[in-house]
């Protein structure tokens, strides 16, 4: 089998659960996992392990972000795997071992039929599986009858829009709270931002929810911007975030306010011209912009997780609408300790809007002010949520490298890396921002490239970095190995001494292992990085 980051246990059991179900005759079956759960890391396992059998994948999206992000992700998971895409003027299926493929380009019969030997269908954001493109290539290849897929999703209601009829079962579900609970995701909390005058009562709805242009009137004629502002500088001043709107015209007015205000702020909306659109999105993750405005094009595939604040200023009844919003903003992030959700809120007595307690299915109260949803999690029956008890303290800390079961130290230069005897395994910052490269050092050759080198989402990077060291040397590179737990012994002493290192009275094996580790690893590593840079 091709080399793949390792799986969760939850990821595993979803794969397993897809495999049990298509075992028993079903071939169209779904996952739910929540946003950050990591569904393409579990999809890119199903891919390779169908390659092993000799079974070639296809996947599909409906937005370029989506097919772009799922074919890196494929890429970064399962290196091994050839992953061609399918889109518009490129046609890379031919060797692939995966394709991953816009939906609106394989509605062409002459596209889709290019494609074949496909023995498995992935539907990432399977939610929109129920719309005429999609049946149609779905049963162009076999899903009816013979082809086993896989929808995966954040939420779906499959009693709603068809869902039932496309989807058989949902086999695997996981619940938001777990995913906090297992530091996955970060807490959250909810800050209701009244709006005097924003009469909701008088917006009508439409296919069951709210209907856009008079919802954008009504937040218009009730000055909500000038509101979203005043609380964002309040509340969320340090935040990075991104406020969800109802139409384009809203989400450029509400950005004009935020930046009067201030708050540097851009909109992005779906027809906006692509390279704008890139470019906008780059400043963002530079931090050359810190809010982003859009008019429902950041719901699904906007992977920004440094971003720790949504404001939904466009209030939903859709508690499906409201998950995919409020989790773009729940990725744990270096130095990320929770979520913000500011609400916008109205007078409203005949829509039941949706809130915080729509993202988990527990049945519990609304968090009171100032608590997140977690803590109110913790006021129910206690059997009912031990995991969450147990965990409460991680919460207040969510650091990737300091979650890790690795010992990731720092240089004094900030450079993150793995001891593992004489080698050390450190990340550099990628050409795309928020991206990482992996590299060894060693004592022969120093700072070593490996090739290829492919850039990494940090998440990536960190895991093949860890399991890189490992390899090398397990009893160095984990936390919890016992040797760190004895006294510091003569040899290490008399090495921090030729170093130059203080060790503290009652330093452990470990504690002088780190100090020495450090010391070094900024006199090579950091040289070596500024030497590159």
């Amino acid at each position: 089998m091709p080399e793949t980051l390792p799986l969760r246990d939850y990821q595993r059991e979803a794969i397993d659960a897809l495999h049990t179900g298509w075992q028993a005759g079903h071939t169209r079956l779904a996952v739910i996992l929540p946003t950050g759960a990591g569904k393409t890391v579990a999809f890119s396992h199903l891919a390779a392990e169908a390659h092993v059998r000799g079974v070639r994948t296809l996947v599909l999206a409906h937005r370029e972000e989506l097919i772009q992000q799922a074919a890196a992700k494929v890429r970064a998971v399962a290196p091994g795997l050839r992953v061609g895409i399918v889109k518009a003027e490129r046609d890379e299926h031919h060797a692939a071992d995966v394709v991953v493929a816009s939906i609106q380009t394989l509605v062409s019969p002459k596209r889709r039929a290019a494609i074949r030997d496909v023995g498995l269908v992935i539907v990432d954001e399977a939610h929109h599986a129920a719309a005429p493109s999609y049946i149609e290539v779905l049963q162009h290849f076999g899903c009816w009858d013979r082809t086993p897929a896989a929808g995966f999703t954040a939420t779906m209601k499959r009693e709603d829009g068809g869902l039932a009829e496309v989807w058989e079962d949902v086999v695997y579900t996981r619940d938001i709270l777990e995913m906090i609970a297992d530091g996955h995701l970060v807490d959250v909390r909810g800050k209701a931002v009244q709006v005097d005058g924003l009469a909701l009562d008088n917006v009508k709805t439409r296919a069951g929810d709210l209907q856009d242009g008079q919802l954008a009137q009504a937040l218009d004629d009730s000055g909500a911007a000038a509101v979203v502002a005043d609380a964002y500088r309040e509340h969320a001043a340090d935040r990075p975030g991104v406020i969800f709107t109802p139409t384009v015209a809203t989400a450029q007015s509400m950005a004009s306010v935020m930046n009067a205000g201030g708050i540097r702020t851009a909109a992005v909306w779906g027809d906006m011209p692509r390279e704008e659109r890139a470019a906008t999105l780059k400043a963002y993750s530079t931090g050359d912009i810190q809010v982003l405005s859009n008019c429902m094009v950041l719901t699904e595939g906007f992977d920004a997780p440094w971003a720790s604040c949504a404001v939904i200023a466009r209030p939903t009844k859709s508690a499906a609408l409201y998950i995919q919003m409020v989790g773009r903003v729940l990725r744990p992030w270096e130095g990320k300790c929770d979520a913000l959700v500011l609400d916008v809120m109205g007078s409203s007595t005949r829509h039941k809007l949706a809130s915080l307690v729509d993202l988990t299915e527990r049945e519990m109260e609304q968090p009171e002010e100032g608590q997140t949803l977690a803590e109110a999690a913790l006021k129910e029956v206690p059997e009912q949520t031990p995991r969450l008890l147990g965990s409460k303290v991680a919460w207040q800390d969510v650091n990737l490298f300091h979650q890790s079961e690795v010992r990731w130290l720092q240089t004094r230069g900030g450079v993150w890396f793995i001891p593992a005897g004489a080698e050390r395994f450190f990340l550099v910052p990628g050409e795309e921002p928020q991206t990482y490269r992996i590299r060894l050092w060693d004592r022969q050759a120093g700072s070593r490239t490996p090739n290829p080198d492919p850039e990494y989402p940090l998440e990536f990077a960190m895991r093949w970095a860890e399991i890189y060291a490992q390899r090398r040397a397990p009893y160095l590179a984990r936390k919890a190995a016992g040797w760190r737990s004895g006294p510091a012994s003569p040899k290490q002493l008399a090495a921090c001494k030729r170093l130059g290192v203080s060790v503290p009275t009652g330093a452990s094996a470990g504690d002088v292992s780190d100090l020495m580790d450090v010391a070094m690893a900024s006199r090579q590593i950091d040289r070596a990085v500024s030497c590159v840079a």
